[in-house]
């Protein structure tokens, strides 16, 4: 039951207000955007979302706009691009706040597989029908334990090849034990072990 109408519900209850509440915040960072490198503030890319579909996810723009990637494809390790309040946003999480906006269209959930690219879909196509039988989230368990993603592909010898032979079948791995057992309570837990490593710098 958790699963379905009930963790929309939840979802909602706690999206609406965090939304309203950090109106401020989004203005501010909106205004640091676009005082630090032309481009848009908030960055759209399509990525897999429930029962196979796609949705534009959103974030707070964090690098500097490159015709030839933004909005295209994936980058791993790409962090080299970050504007100056971009490598903040990113290290603080706060470039994926505008996330919200997808749980209250109903794309996302607050809790659950992170959504991809088609491109790495596409690798594992039976493995993410499965996984994507639920809306993908902002946060979940994998987002903890790969919290230093970024650091862990800038210091790979071929970052996009580490990412696919080692970091996307563990988050696989992640993501289909999620699915086995989602409660209130785990989800609970997931979000705060989320803030406790963002508050920790990671």
């Amino acid at each position: 039951m958790y699963r379905n109408n009930l963790k929309r519900l939840c979802d909602l209850l706690v999206a609406v207000p965090m939304l309203l509440a950090l109106a401020p915040l989004f203005l501010l960072v909106a205004v640091l955007i676009k005082l630090d490198s032309k481009g848009p503030v908030v960055f759209r890319q399509r990525r897999g979302g429930l029962n196979g579909g796609f949705f534009y996810i959103l974030k707070f723009r964090s690098m500097t706009v490159r015709d030839d990637t933004d909005g295209k494809d994936f980058e791993p390790g790409s962090g080299k691009r970050a504007t100056r309040i971009g490598a903040v946003l990113r290290k603080t999480k706060i470039d994926e706040l505008p996330q919200l906006v997808n749980v209250i269209k109903g794309d996302m959930s607050l809790v659950g597989p992170r959504p991809e690219v088609a491109k790495y879909i596409e690798m594992f196509p039976d493995r993410w029908l499965k996984i994507l039988s639920i809306r993908p989230g902002i946060t979940d368990p994998a987002s903890v334990e790969f919290r230093n993603e970024e650091e862990i592909l800038a210091t790979a010898e071929d970052p996009e090849r580490e990412y696919v032979e080692n970091v996307l079948p563990r988050k696989i791995e992640l993501y289909e034990r999620y699915l086995e057992n989602i409660t209130f309570l785990g989800d609970a837990k997931v979000i705060l072990a989320t803030f406790a490593v963002v508050f920790k710098g990671g």
